[in-house]
């Protein structure tokens, strides 16, 4: 099943149960709306009631209705001596158009008087014989008399004696089917609807999603890394996944592009070391025809080939290395203590020039090895481009910036963009050795910590290279840096 389709299942099915759970909510609300307005009606009823020795002695407004014993009570005839005097229920005037209600009396006893014209009585239980003799409050129940359903109250209105008042709960109880027979038919609409709706939702919203789905496969089919997603100004989670799949992308098409120009770049460099060295090997083969100073010159110019050939591998070696930098290997790294060891080193190679140091204090966190090189690979581009007897100032600050300064004859304003550019060599460097990757290696070592490395023009002649690090603060009495 689709994510599509699996989207729009679950937007039906939510909006079905709200719409259920809605249901059933109102239908609750008005059967109890319906059937408190019964209550209260039977509750002003009873409430108005009383009971009087003769129809005159009711004084209450409203109408008295005689009541008769149940079967077995006392039937002496009218003017017999000692004949008991039938009681009289006295009932509030209802308003006209209300519906018409049952009563009876019950004793404590159990003895139960209704009025004449109600043949049916309303069921007595041991819970209305207590209401009688005031052992419980009034209370509502519900019954079937003669197939009718009844809402009955039974409510204490003298000593021994109460009275149950009834209304039929037909009205209500046809209300309720019609009522939820509607909302049934509400609720299978809005299902329905909500499955439609959740299509149409589902496919809004997955668009960006399908767009991506898209992008990827034709990625994948066709290898074109420049292909990108339209991204809408929106903010929501897939716009972010749509800006993240964008630099994914980016960043891939970068490294394969990276990675071809350094393909390119490095047959291109050797192979005019690799056919120079052919070449010079084919002439030492030969039996005859060299003599014994050119072939040492010859073997000399080998060796020199062989070295500048070792360089450039280490070189490409390295920024292979930097390209699939693992931050894990970083640690805390002494900087300062990085340069003078650097700077010994070049003194020992480069004689003729004079480097002064100026180097506070400062620990970073990184590779030490790849760090070392980095500086290692400005000291000496500073001391090749540096004229006998000048001096290289080499500055490092408590923030991580080391400036290495030369007074040589400076880089040229055309070539300041490409210095750091793999293989690039400006057209005054071609006859010196080197292989055009120092500078790229500083810069990925820069970039690989966080830092960066410029190139400037220096006043009065000479250039100065920059190398930033960012500076870290170590937590106490160890050696991870504070986040």
């Amino acid at each position: 099943m689709t994510l599509r389709r699996r989207l729009a299942l679950i937007s039906a099915a939510a909006v079905a149960v709200a719409v259920v759970i809605a249901s059933v909510i109102v239908w609750f609300v008005v059967r109890g709306d319906l059937r408190g307005q019964v209550d209260r009606s039977l509750e002003d009823l009873a409430g108005g009631a009383s009971l009087a020795p003769a129809p005159h002695s009711a004084r209450a407004p409203g109408f008295a209705v005689p009541i008769r014993p149940r079967a077995g009570a006392d039937t002496t005839p009218r003017g017999a001596p000692n004949r008991r005097p039938l009681p009289f229920l006295a009932l509030p005037r209802q308003p006209p158009g209300a519906p018409g209600a049952l009563s009876q009396v019950v004793t404590g006893s159990g003895e139960v008087l209704r009025p004449p014209s109600e043949s049916a009585g309303l069921p007595v239980t041991p819970a209305a014989r207590q209401v009688a003799t005031g052992h419980r409050a009034a209370f509502f129940s519900d019954a079937e008399v003669d197939g009718t359903h009844l809402r009955i109250l039974t409510q204490r209105i003298g000593p021994n004696t109460a009275v149950q008042v009834a209304r039929s709960l037909s009205d209500v109880d046809g209300t309720m089917r019609r009522l939820a027979l509607l909302l049934a038919i509400v609720a299978a609409a809005g299902a329905a609807l909500a499955a439609v709706l959740g299509r149409v939702v589902a496919r809004t919203t997955l668009a960006p999603v399908a767009r991506l789905t898209e992008t990827a496969e034709h990625v994948a089919q066709t290898r074109d890394l420049g292909s990108r997603i339209d991204v809408p100004d929106r903010g929501d989670e897939l716009s972010r996944l749509a800006v993240s799949f964008n630099s994914m992308l980016a960043e891939l098409d970068r490294a394969v592009s990276a990675r071809r120009r350094l393909v390119a770049d490095t047959s291109h460099e050797l192979r005019t070391p690799l056919t120079s060295l052919r070449t010079n090997l084919e002439v030492l083969a030969r039996e005859d025809g060299l003599g014994e100073i050119d072939r040492s010159a010859l073997l000399q110019d080998v060796v020199t080939q062989l070295e500048e050939l070792g360089g450039l591998v280490s070189d490409l070696v390295e920024l292979a290395r930097d390209d699939d930098a693992d931050a894990r290997s970083f640690e805390a790294v002494a900087l300062d203590d990085l340069v003078a060891g650097a700077v010994e080193r070049a003194e020992r190679s480069a004689r003729e020039v004079c480097f002064e140091t100026d180097l506070a204090s400062c620990v970073v966190w990184g590779d030490p090895d790849r760090l070392a090189r980095a500086i290692a690979n400005l000291l000496d581009n500073a001391a090749k481009w540096s004229p006998l007897g000048a001096s290289v100032e080499v500055e490092l600050s408590a923030e991580g910036q080391l400036t290495v300064r030369d007074h040589g004859p400076g880089i040229h304003p055309a070539d300041l963009p490409h210095v750091f550019d793999r293989f690039y060599r400006a057209a005054g460097s071609r006859g010196r050795p080197g292989s055009g990757l120092g500078l790229a290696i500083v810069q990925e070592v820069a970039r690989s910590h966080g830092g960066c490395v410029d190139a400037t023009a220096a006043p009065g002649g000479g250039t100065i290279l920059e190398l930033r690090i960012p500076r870290q603060e170590l937590s106490p009495n160890s050696s991870v840096p504070l986040s």
